[in-house]
């Protein structure tokens, strides 16, 4: 059985990384967690640039333990979509 931080469950596996999601932002970035929801746009929202954008890919990888390039965080705009594209990563 896999030691992965996330349950054999798509949504308890998805839950799992909105969660370290939050943490990573209210720790790295200061942002309050009451204030992130998956709705919420990392730019307009939360205020994380570009530069917070690289510090967050380098942080999930280090929670999944899968090399994930910039490339796929192009179209990342929200929480929600983090989310979708580790989740992707981790499935893959």
């Amino acid at each position: 059985m896999a030691t992965e931080p996330w349950g054999p469950n798509r949504m308890d596996h998805r839950q799992a990384i909105y969660e370290k999601v939050v943490s990573i932002l209210s720790e790295l970035f200061e942002v309050e967690k009451g204030k992130i929801t998956e709705d919420s746009l990392l730019y307009e929202d939360l205020d994380i640039d570009s530069i917070d954008a690289v510090d967050l890919i380098v942080e999930l990888k280090s929670y999944t333990g899968k090399k994930m390039a910039p490339d796929d965080f192009k179209m990342v705009r929200s929480v929600g979509d983090v989310v979708t594209a580790v989740s992707d990563i981790v499935a893959e």
